[in-house]
């Protein structure tokens, strides 16, 4: 496992027990983890669930790229990652991200860096569903029209 997107929900520990099987053993003396959840709140609106799309192949192809860029950057054993799409509720679990070093400042640095450029990067389009309102696209203007 290294980059997925997937519709399911996200269970952290199968992530975590991938990292720590893909990171060659006894080498990883730091786990670095970044779980992004569903917030109440956005921009100072009330928000009730958040709804996400991908262009799936080329989220894949470039969450990979960006996985390897870590991997080549910074002094680590391992890094996972995986992005959900559908719709979320308060609460679940939208991405998560794991890095395997043998030390804490390489993985904490390599985990910053694979959740900014997920970001920055991919193509996953957010949708938030607000209590004072209709539901918007956030930062974009939705994703293309199939």
């Amino acid at each position: 496992m290294t980059f997925q997107i997937t519709s399911v929900p996200i269970d952290p520990s199968t992530w975590r027990d991938a990292l720590v099987q893909d990171a060659p053993a006894l080498a990883a003396g730091g786990i670095v983890v970044f779980e992004g959840v569903v917030r109440d709140h956005s921009a100072g609106r009330p928000v009730l669930s958040l709804e996400y799309e991908a262009y799936t192949a080329l989220a894949v192809r470039e969450g990979e790229r960006i996985l390897a860029e870590a991997r080549a950057r910074f002094a680590i054993e391992e890094a996972v990652a995986v992005h959900r799409t559908g719709h979320l509720a308060l609460g679940e679990t939208a991405v998560w991200v794991g890095v395997a070093a043998a030390h804490r400042g390489a993985a904490f640095d390599a985990c910053r860096f694979v959740i900014d450029e997920l970001k920055a990067r991919v193509p996953i389009w957010k949708r938030e569903h607000y209590a004072d309102g209709p539901a918007e696209w956030v930062g974009v203007p939705g994703p293309p029209a199939p």
